[in-house]
C-alpha cells in the first residue's frame, strides 16, 4: 500500500510482517568478477552463493504467507482421487468461474498441451506479445507467431496506461489475410512479459473477445500475473476505479475461452494449470496429461503445492497481495528516473526494466547490449538480473540473429520478498555504472545451444571490459565492496 510521509514523500509500504528470514551475501568485487566470467557472463549461469540480490525472475522465488504454509500441511498426497485437488477445482469455479481445472507442473508445460493440440502446421497465433517458451512450443509444432500489439508497445519512454493492448485493426488484417480457419487461437498475456511487463485493459480484452467470438476463434489467456493486470485495471482506469480485484478478474475471466497460467508468479506456488468452461476444449487437453504430466487430479504437481495453490489463488485477489509487486516496481522506477536512469514507464506488473539501447548507446545490437548490461549490473553490485532482448531470441534459418524489439535488461521483484533497502542499494549501483557506461563493451557468443540459448549459452566480453570496469570500481568502493 502507498504511504504519503509527513515530508509528501510517498513510500510503498508492506502489509507484512517477516518471520523467517533467509541469510545472503555480497561478495566482493574480485570474487563477482571471477564469478561472471566462470557464467560466461551469462547471468542465468552464476550460483546464488555468489548473488546478493537475486532479480533475475520473479517464477518461483516469491514469498508464500503463512496460510500457504499451512495449508501444505493438511495436502491429501494421493496419486488420484486427491482431495487436495477438489478443494483447488472449487476454489478456481468460485475466484474464476471455470467449470473444468487441470493442474500442470508449470506454465510451459500448459503451452505444450495447446500446442500439442490446437496448433496445426500452417496455422497462426496471434498474440498481443510472445515469451519465449510461448513462441518456442507453437513454432515447434508448426505455428507461425504472429505479435499483433499497439505502436505504444515498443515505446519505452511511454505514459500509455495500457501499453499491452493488443491492435484490433492488425487482428482484422490478419483475419483477412490467412482465414479465421488458420487462426488456432489469439493469446493474451497478463502482463507482457518481454515489453517490461505491461497491462492490457479491461476495455481492450472485451474488444479482442468481441472480434474472436465472431470469426469463432479461441481466446486463450495467459494468466500469470493476472492478480497484477487486474490491479492496474483498478488503478489505471477510470471506469473500473469503484471495481475490486476480484470483481476485475471475474469480468475478464468470463470473456476467457482458455485460462492457463504459471502459478509461480500471482499465486507464489511452483505449478500451474489450464481452466475452460469448454468441455470439449478440456477433454482434446485432457487426453494428453497423463502422457507429458500425470494424473488429472495432480498433473505434475506436488499435492502440497496444489494446497497452497488453493490459498494463493483466493489471496491474490485482496488488494494488499495484487499491490504488494507493482508499487514496489513503481517505486523503483520512480528512484531511477530521479538518477536519470533509462527505465522503462510507465512501471509495469513483474519487474523493473531499464533500456540497454539508452544506457550503452555505443553499443551495436550484434554486440548484444542487453546482454552485456546484465553481466555489468550483477558485476558492480552483485545484483543478479535478466537480459531481455537479442540474447532471447533465437538465430533464423540461415543461422543469423534475429535482432529483438527492445534491448531491456529485467530486474525482477519477487513479491514480498526484498525491502526498500535493497532497492536503495541498487539504485546507487546502478546509477555508479550509468556513470561508467562508456567502459561497458559487448559480447560475443562461444558456446551456443540452438533453442532458447539464453539459458545455458556462454559468452566472452569483447576487449576484456569485465576488468577494466572492475578495477574502476575498486578505485571508487575499495576491494571489499
Amino acid at each position: 500500500m502507498k504511504i504519503t510521509l509527513s515530508n509528501g514523500k510517498v513510500i510503498p509500504v508492506e502489509m507484512h510482517k517477516t518471520r523467517i528470514v533467509q541469510k545472503i551475501n555480497l561478495q566482493p568485487i574480485k570474487r563477482r568478477l571471477e564469478a561472471i566470467q566462470e557464467a560466461g557472463y551469462n547471468t542465468f549461469l552464476l550460483r546464488t552463493k555468489d548473488v546478493f540480490l537475486d532479480l533475475l525472475t520473479d517464477s518461483g522465488t516469491n514469498a508464500m504467507s503463512d496460510h500457504q504454509l499451512a495449508a501444505m500441511m493438511v495436502a491429501d498426497d494421493a496419486y488420484a482421487g486427491s482431495e487436495s485437488f477438489y478443494r483447488l477445482a472449487d476454489t478456481v469455479r468460485e475466484i474464476l468461474g471455470f467449470e473444468y481445472t487441470m493442474p500442470v507442473h508449470q506454465g510451459r508445460a500448459a503451452e505444450h498441451l495447446l500446442a500439442k493440440v490446437f496448433v496445426k502446421p500452417g496455422d497462426v497465433v496471434l498474440m498481443n506479445y510472445h515469451f519465449t517458451t510461448t513462441k518456442a512450443h507453437f513454432e515447434l509444432a508448426g505455428g507461425k507467431v504472429i505479435e499483433i500489439f499497439t505502436d505504444e508497445a515498443m515505446n519505452t519512454e511511454s505514459t500509455h496506461a495500457f501499453r499491452g493492448n493488443l491492435c484490433l485493426k492488425k487482428f482484422r488484417d490478419c483475419i483477412k489475410r490467412y482465414g479465421a480457419k488458420k487462426i488456432s487461437f489469439v493469446r493474451m498475456e497478463a502482463t507482457t512479459n518481454l515489453i517490461g511487463g505491461q497491462p492490457f485493459s479491461l476495455g481492450n480484452l472485451r474488444e479482442v473477445k468481441k472480434l474472436a467470438a465472431a470469426h469463432k476463434i479461441p481466446l486463450v489467456f495467459d494468466g500469470s500475473l493476472i492478480s497484477e493486470n487486474a490491479y492496474f485495471i483498478k488503478e489505471r482506469d477510470p471506469e473500473c476505479r469503484n471495481m475490486t480485484v476480484s470483481q476485475i478478474i471475474s469480468e475478464m475471466m468470463s470473456l476467457v475461452d482458455i485460462l492457463y497460467l504459471s502459478a509461480r508468479k500471482s499465486t507464489c506456488v511452483r505449478g500451474g494449470m489450464i481452466a475452460t468452461n469448454s468441455r470439449a476444449y478440456f477433454d482434446r487437453l485432457l487426453a494428453w496429461l497423463p502422457l507429458y504430466e500425470g494424473f488429472s487430479t495432480y498433473g505434475g504437481m506436488s499435492i502440497k503445492e496444489l494446497e497452497a495453490m488453493n490459498v494463493g489463488l483466493r489471496e491474490m485477489t485482496d488488494y494488499d497481495v495484487a499491490c504488494a509487486s507493482p508499487e514496489f516496481i513503481e517505486y523503483f522506477v520512480s528512484r531511477l528516473m530521479e538518477a536519470g536512469l533509462p527505465a522503462v514507464t510507465p512501471g509495469g506488473g513483474l519487474g523493473c526494466h531499464l533500456d540497454a539501447k539508452r544506457f550503452l548507446p555505443h553499443l551495436p545490437q550484434t554486440q548484444y547490449p542487453a546482454g552485456a548490461l546484465a553481466a555489468a549490473v550483477y558485476l558492480t553490485s552483485g545484483v543478479r538480473v535478466m537480459e531481455r532482448g537479442t540474447v532471447s531470441t533465437d538465430r533464423d534459418e540461415r543461422g543469423n540473429d534475429v535482432p529483438a524489439d527492445l534491448e531491456l535488461i529485467r530486474l525482477a521483484l519477487p513479491r514480498r520478498t526484498y525491502s526498500l533497502s535493497h532497492i536503495e542499494y541498487a539504485v546507487d549501483r546502478l546509477s555508479w555504472l550509468y556513470r561508467h557506461r562508456d567502459l561497458v563493451g559487448g559480447l560475443k557468443f562461444v558456446e551456443e545451444p540452438k533453442v532458447l540459448r539464453f539459458f545455458f549459452g556462454r559468452m566472452k566480453p569483447l576487449n576484456d571490459w569485465g576488468t577494466k570496469l572492475a578495477k574502476a570500481f575498486k578505485a571508487d568502493f575499495g576491494a571489499r565492496s
